[in-house]
Parts: C-alpha cells; structure tokens; sequence
C-alpha cells in the first residue's frame, strides 16, 4: 500500500489541485487532519508563504461542485470544515488555556479544565414555493451583482423547528404566508459550516413585501420563463428542477452530476 495520502490544501475557499481537477498524493505530516480514517485522506491548510507545485492549481471550491460528483464535493466539505473548526478552536472557550487535538476523535481538549469543544455545523432551511400549478418564486439576493435568482433561504433560531424558520424566512424576507410545508433533501454547504436542509411549500396568502437588506428583487415567475438559476450541483438548483421536472431533489445514489 502507498504511503501517500489523498490531500485536501486550502488556501481560504480555494482547493488544492491538478489540471485535471483532481488531489494531489503527498507524505503526511503530523499536523494534518485525518478526514477519513483508515483510508489515508488528510486535510491541511496551505500557509501563505508556500509554494504551489508544478502541475497544481488553486480551484474555489464552488467551482469544483460543478466538476466533481456528490461524494467528491462532500468528502471537500467535511475537510475544509474540519479545519476552519481546528482554526477556530485553539483556545478553551470557558478558561482561555491553550487546546490540545484529541487523540482519536474531533475535539480540541483543554488540558487545564478538561472541557471539549466538537465541531459545529448551522442549520439553515431553503425553500422552494409554487403558486399554482405552473409558477415558482424567485429572488434575487441583494448582495448579489450578478443576475442571478435563488430561493428563500435563512437560519433556524434557537429554538424553532425547522417548519417555524420556513414560515418566518418567506414572512420576513417577502412578505408571504406559506402552507403544506414539506421536507425535501439536505446539503452540507461549507461556505462556511452550514447545513442546508430544503422544503417545499406552497403560496397561502400575502403581497410580496421585500426586506430590502436581504432581498432586491423577487417575483413568481412561470415554469417555462425562468431567470438565471442556481448553478447544478447546488440543492437549490436541484429543488428547482424538481419542481418543474418532478426529478429527485436529492439522489439516494449520490450521483446528481
């Protein structure tokens, strides 16, 4: 068996790799993070004043979703997630001593007072709403330049149920009321620790009223007459062709691209 480890080198959101957009194998250090154990996949980050090696690119990871397949992109988030969790977590959050890496699982210990602190990730609901038969609301997101239109989509409060978030995200965000809220899929989307968890859901009542700090522009529009969408890969794009194709909106054998 190689001695030579599947890398995943950040360098912020940009990943290590060939011209064929594939890892580089390198010899293991012992600062590396182990993403799977017993497979030899290590993560690490790229220090600034590296050298990138011949035959090597730095790649954003939203490019990559469009090029590798579900368990690729996946494997991609649980690296980079892990070391910004490992980046984030140096110092002891209830005594303020220096953390140590536990030995076998993912925790940073304080030796001091003991405390482990374990990586965290966000819940975050995105939902697809339809009016009638053939519509879809779109919109468009008030940091975007681009002319791109998304889903609703926000954080779940401590202690809202996922359906709560639904109906206060669309209330805030478009001034809507929604009804038949139903579990779709979920994503995990480290931009930069969330998990998306998606819905559908059908328009009940109200005048689109847009929250302007979140959102510049918002409409319903038919099927067949749709704005720039999410790019595939994204669960939003899968949500909606799932609506308008009736096509899975997560595929059980990982295989959406």
């Amino acid at each position: 068996m190689s001695n030579l480890s599947l890398a995943y080198i950040f360098k912020q959101q940009q990943l290590l790799v060939d011209e064929q957009f594939q890892l580089p194998r390198i010899e293991s250090i012992a600062s590396d993070l182990v993403v799977q154990s017993g497979d030899q996949v290590i993560a690490r980050d790229l220090l600034d004043d590296e050298i990138i090696p011949d035959g090597l690119q730095l790649v954003p990871l939203r490019q990559l979703l469009q090029i590798w397949n579900v368990q690729q992109f996946e494997q991609a988030s649980r690296a980079i997630q892990l070391l910004e969790w490992r980046r984030n977590h140096k110092f002891c959050s209830h005594c303020g001593h220096k953390t140590e890496v536990h030995r076998t699982e993912y925790a940073m210990v304080c030796p001091a007072c003991g405390y482990h602190q374990y990586p965290r990730v966000n819940p975050c609901v995105i939902t697809v709403i339809t009016r009638g038969e053939d519509e879809i609301l779109l919109a468009k997101n008030a940091k975007n330049t681009r002319g791109m239109y998304g889903l609703i989509a926000g954080f779940v409060e401590v202690g809202e149920t996922l359906e709560e978030a639904v109906r206060r995200e669309t209330e805030e965000e478009v001034g809507l009321q929604v009804k038949n809220i139903q579990y779709l899929a979920s994503q995990p989307w480290p931009f930069p620790s969330n998990l998306m968890i998606a819905f559908k859901a059908e328009y009940a009542s109200g005048e689109l009223c847009l929250q302007p700090e979140e959102i510049s522009d918002a409409d319903f529009f038919k099927f067949d007459q749709l704005p720039e969408i999410p790019f595939k890969g994204s669960i939003a794009h899968a949500m909606i062709m799932h609506v308008i194709h009736g096509t899975p909106a997560a595929d059980d054998t990982k295989a959406w691209l």
